[in-house]
């Protein structure tokens, strides 16, 4: 019987909540900072939300394939969930309300969050199901090393390389060459297919966890802390060199995140697996159904933004403005309170369904 660590699931189901709050205010003109990603360089709290999930799919990835074989089988199951999940991400990139309720091709953005976990998965699933621990921290390593030398180091064109948003930025140049205009913006792509890599090395990380997580260690509070400060000190020692950058993935924005993931972790596992303090079970429910949950969020949020009920005026718009703006309110509280609107009703359809044992596996 595979063990259960209940922080594990609160931490997840916590992600995904943050992942809806920051990706729904009532209007993106009016948000407070923390709920926006850094302009470019550095990172704000909505800047660790993300990573924050990949890494909890490595953790989990530990527990669900601590006992499979690399075999046909277990790749077959890795394939297609990894295939679902990049599908429902194009899906999202591609739906429109009109009729045949497809973008014209060439407005379809192909990366995504969706496709990016897709990816992510497929890659460190596979590594853990063939490797030992040293094994996948000397490719953590490389990746992150490899990443530098080449984001840094190699000219483009003859050019020195950028760290910028600029066309001799590598992330950026091979993006424009792969995806074309198929990327969120025309310079850049927070999910693209370069800065893909060291996403991989933030999954690992969260593998690494989730062995500790299992090993007959004491002081696991204290040995997930600890990792988290050397992350986080290893990660802005870094910065100076290679600046801390969302939209990059640099391998110094892999080290913070995964710095801050761990000493959350510590927090939450010390409280419920180790004091036995019952609290974050709305989370867990969630947690239950991440993916699910996320996709019809986006899904949902699609639609409102898209349709109509008055000339110019979208469902979201009007729920905003005639429920959430008063004069007496600040932009930005009414904007968070939409928010937190959009995240309570996620949350009690998570409840529902994890009360009528409705579980989604994608």
């Amino acid at each position: 019987m595979k063990e259960r660590i209940i922080s594990v699931d609160i931490f997840r189901g916590l992600t995904i909540v943050l992942m809806i709050l920051v990706n729904t205010p009532g209007t993106w003109s009016n948000v407070y900072p923390p709920f926006l990603h850094a302009t470019w360089h550095g990172y704000t709290p909505t800047d660790l939300v993300f990573p924050f999930f990949l890494f909890i799919v490595g953790t989990s990835i530990v527990f669900a394939y601590q006992n499979k074989k690399a075999n046909k089988k277990t790749y077959k199951k890795i394939t297609i969930r990894a295939l679902k999940l990049i599908g429902l991400g194009l899906f999202l990139g591609a739906f429109t309300i009109a009729f045949p309720f497809l973008k014209d091709f060439d407005s379809i953005r192909f990366p995504g969050v969706l496709q990016r976990i897709g990816v992510v998965f497929f890659f460190a699933s596979i590594l853990y199901i063939n490797f030992n621990w040293k094994t996948l921290l000397g490719i953590c390593v490389a990746l992150l090393l490899g990443y530098w030398l080449w984001m840094g180091f190699i000219p483009i064109n003859g050019l020195a390389p950028s760290f910028e948003r600029a066309s001799n930025n590598w992330a950026n140049f091979i993006d424009l060459q792969v995806f074309g205009s198929h990327m969120y913006k025309a310079d850049y792509d927070p999910e693209g297919l370069m800065s893909t890599l060291p996403s991989i090395a933030t999954s690992l990380m969260g593998i690494f966890t989730g062995l500790l997580l299992l090993s007959k260690r004491e002081n696991k509070t204290f040995l997930l802390a600890l990792m988290g400060i050397i992350l986080l000190l290893l990660g802005h020692l870094w910065d100076t060199w290679f600046p801390i950058n969302k939209a990059l993935w640099t391998s110094s924005f892999v080290l913070v995140t995964a710095g801050w993931a761990n000493i959350t972790l510590a927090i939450i596992y010390y409280l419920t697996d180790v004091k036995g303090v019952k609290f974050g079970s709305i989370f867990r429910y969630a947690g239950a159904n991440a993916i699910t949950v996320y996709f019809l969020s986006s899904f949902i949020t699609k639609l409102f933004y898209s349709i109509k009920v008055q000339e110019n005026t979208s469902i979201h718009q009007w729920i905003f403005n005639n429920v959430f703006v008063y004069k007496a309110l600040p932009l930005e509280l009414s904007s968070l309170l939409y928010a937190l609107a959009v995240v309570s009703f996620y949350l009690m359809l998570a409840y529902v369904m994890y009360k009528k044992k409705i579980f989604i596996k994608v």
